[in-house]
């Protein structure tokens, strides 16, 4: 056994994922173990000659004993807390760099310089795994890596992405990120985030775009520890079932949130203005950051499904504020809210409320006291919906066409959305109302038309 299954073991930390090196048929191995345990074996990749065996909630990967030794096969790999072996039957660690004492000490530290040559992906990998174990990065192996995160260009996005994934969903994601821009992986993997560096915003902001950016991560963060005392413990518990609902590419609903919050303000630095009177502005950045996110999720290769929920999270993100000073909100203002941000009318609550809270500056608490409320007021009917759906309409687009005698066409889209408000704010119940309802906006336009201002003239 070797790497992450020997170091797993001597932390006390549970692994269902095991790593063999064998001399010898792998393919023959496998194949053993799997009918063995009733599992399926197959072989990753010709070229390497790697086998895997997966059972129920566990898998074996078995790879090829590389320079003739374990020793030798050890010291190719990436850091020394990984350089560890133990023959299957027991017996003495197989420790050749120290790995050991790194795990005793909670250091993350490279086998040579070499390993970030041999593949530059390891110079992300150095932020993932300190943070995903609490541990600190060794000086050298910080300084070696920031020389070689230029190589990371040459890293394939899936790579890439597979890393800072798990960095952002980690315990210590923001201790990642910051391990990530110190070893020079940033500006290479997520240049939209190094942008956002130094960019100032309006008073009502105490930390530039940047800052801002990491306090809205860590208010998800929050809100995925302790839902309700986010939203209170009326809505506690649903929060933290939808949040824990698997969503796309190995994430849950509160992980893609967290890259939401990563992504939502992209934008501001290409949309940031300063109107005559000396007021910073920027206008659409919630629909250009909608694109950027696409933009990077593509690069990084993610799914379609991802790249859509973190685009439409960045796009909704401003709704919720608007919608402050017309509280007590109505039931159409309330409709319009969800129906334009559904699928995510949920997701992003959650996240304008972690905006809200990272923005503190002139006028913070009041502005935050009302957010709050009005998260609280708009959570059950988002949830709600989110669990439903909208309302089956009382009357079918073909019927409203032959009631009003329309021919097909956007107006009758147009006015099967008026329906829908309506009967969400419970103004119309069935078919007949529906239709008289309709009769009687369209007698009350035909009237406007005929008084409008330039009749009689």
């Amino acid at each position: 056994m070797v790497g992450g299954t020997v170091r797993d073991r001597l932390l006390g930390r549970p692994t269902d994922d095991l790593d063999l090196v064998l001399a010898g048929d792998l393919g023959a191995a496998a194949r053993r173990l799997g009918r063995a345990a009733s599992a399926a074996a197959f072989e990753l990749s010709e070229a390497h000659g790697a086998w895997r065996v997966v059972g129920e909630g566990w898998q074996v990967d078995i790879t090829p004993l590389h320079g003739g030794s374990v020793e030798a096969d050890l010291r190719r790999r990436d850091f020394t807390i990984n350089a560890l072996g133990e023959p299957l039957a027991g017996g003495e660690l197989v420790d050749p760099t120290g790995g050991a004492e790194d795990l005793r000490r909670r250091r993350v530290r490279m086998v040579s310089p070499q390993a970030f040559v041999d593949d530059p992906l390891r110079v992300l990998r150095l932020a993932r795994v300190a943070c995903e174990l609490g541990f600190d990065a060794e000086a050298a192996s910080v300084r070696a890596a920031r020389e070689r995160a230029p190589g990371l260009q040459r890293v394939a996005g899936e790579r890439l992405f597979f890393e800072l994934r798990r960095i952002v969903v980690a315990e210590a994601a923001l201790a990642g990120l910051r391990l990530m821009e110190e070893v020079g992986a940033t500006d290479v993997v997520l240049p939209e985030l190094s942008a956002l560096h130094g960019v100032e915003q309006t008073r009502f902001h105490h930390l530039d775009v940047h800052d801002h950016t990491l306090a809205v991560l860590g208010g998800v963060i929050e809100l995925q520890r302790d839902p309700a005392a986010a939203v209170g413990p009326q809505h506690g518990g649903a929060v933290a079932a939808l949040l824990d609902e698997p969503l796309a590419d190995s994430l849950s609903r509160g992980e893609a949130l967290r890259l939401g919050a990563l992504l939502h303000d992209a934008a501001k630095p290409t949309t940031r203005a300063v109107t005559p009177e000396g007021r910073v502005t920027f206008l659409g950045h919630d629909e250009v950051g909608a694109r950027m996110a696409e933009e990077v999720l593509g690069r990084l290769r993610s799914s379609e499904r991802l790249r859509r929920h973190v685009a439409d999270l960045t796009r909704h993100h401003l709704r919720l504020g608007f919608l402050v000073h017309e509280r007590p909100l109505s039931l159409r203002v309330l409709h319009r809210y969800l129906r334009a941000c559904d699928p995510v009318e949920v997701d992003v609550t959650l996240l304008s409320l972690a905006d809200r809270l990272a923005t503190r500056g002139a006028n913070a608490q009041p502005a935050i006291a009302a957010h709050t409320e009005l998260t609280r007021e708009v959570l059950g009917a988002a949830l709600r919906w989110r669990a439903q759906g909208p309302p089956a309409p009382v009357l079918r687009g073909d019927e409203l066409a032959r009631e009003l005698s329309l021919a097909p066409g956007p107006a009758i889209g147009e006015l099967l959305d008026e329906l829908a408000e309506a009967q969400y704010a419970g103004e119309i119940t069935d078919r007949a109302g529906a239709v008289a309802y309709l009769r009687a906006r369209r007698a009350e336009r035909a009237d406007a038309q005929e008084t409008g201002p330039d009749r009689g003239q």
